[in-house]
């Protein structure tokens, strides 16, 4: 007896011996980090500041003409909704409205060429409403821009004495294309880059006797900063 004890015993040690050689520990390989992409799509609102200068030219229907070049700052507020297609690119809508302090102080002259007084000119405000595409770059959105344009622009004449011989303000609408470059600094934090190229068509004026018209087109450059919703 005490010998079959024994050897069931020494078969139950080599037993144990042998399933702890055949068990194979499997190790689970590392996780490895992927950082989410980020998406353009949501609504955003922001601010902005500028510069802005502009080129015209004053008819007048009784010959006179001038030439009219408004330059100075801007600023204002600007909103909009992108939507990010699977393939990156990007569309969008965006409105805009900015103060400005672009004026100019002109000559006039008569249909001789003769000096005959001056015109000073300012362009009050302007906004924009235009669609937008692009191509999403992660987190750097390289776009066009284009679509309708409107600003409003005061007018004074004075004579050579000098003294004021009348004012008038109107507001004309135009069209704009642009060019830009926006970049999230974070998911809610957005930069912005642009030049834009205006053509607001003709301001129209009367003033005392007489009428005349601006045909006006600017340039700006501009930089913003949003929130991303």
């Amino acid at each position: 007896m005490k010998k079959i004890l024994l050897a069931s015993t020494l078969l139950c040690s080599m037993s144990g011996y042998a399933l702890a050689a055949d068990a194979v520990v499997v190790e689970s390989p590392p996780e490895v980090y992927v950082a989410p992409v980020f998406n353009w799509t949501g609504g955003y609102i922001g601010g902005q500041v500028g510069y802005l200068w502009g080129d015209g030219d004053l008819d007048a229907d009784d010959g006179s003409v001038a030439s009219v070049e408004p330059d100075g700052w801007l600023g204002g507020l600007y909103v909009g909704y992108n939507y990010q297609f699977t393939n990156n690119v990007v569309l969008g809508i965006d409105a805009d409205f900015a103060w400005t302090g672009a004026d100019d102080d002109a000559s006039a002259f008569d249909g001789g060429g003769t000096l005959i007084g001056s015109i000073q000119s300012e362009l009050d405000w302007e906004g924009a409403v235009r669609g937008r595409l692009g191509y999403a770059v992660d987190r750097f959105l390289p776009y066009v821009a284009g679509g309708v344009a409107f600003g409003k622009m005061d007018a004074e004449i004075f004579s050579l004495a000098p003294a004021s011989l009348g004012s008038d303000d109107d507001t004309a609408v135009g069209w704009t294309i642009g060019v830009g470059l926006d970049y999230a600094f974070t998911d809610n934090i957005i930069g912005r880059a642009e030049y834009r190229y205006t053509d607001f068509g003709d301001f129209d004026f009367n003033i005392g006797d007489g009428s005349g018209s601006v045909d006006l087109s600017t340039n700006d450059v501009r930089l913003g900063i949003a929130y991303k919703f």
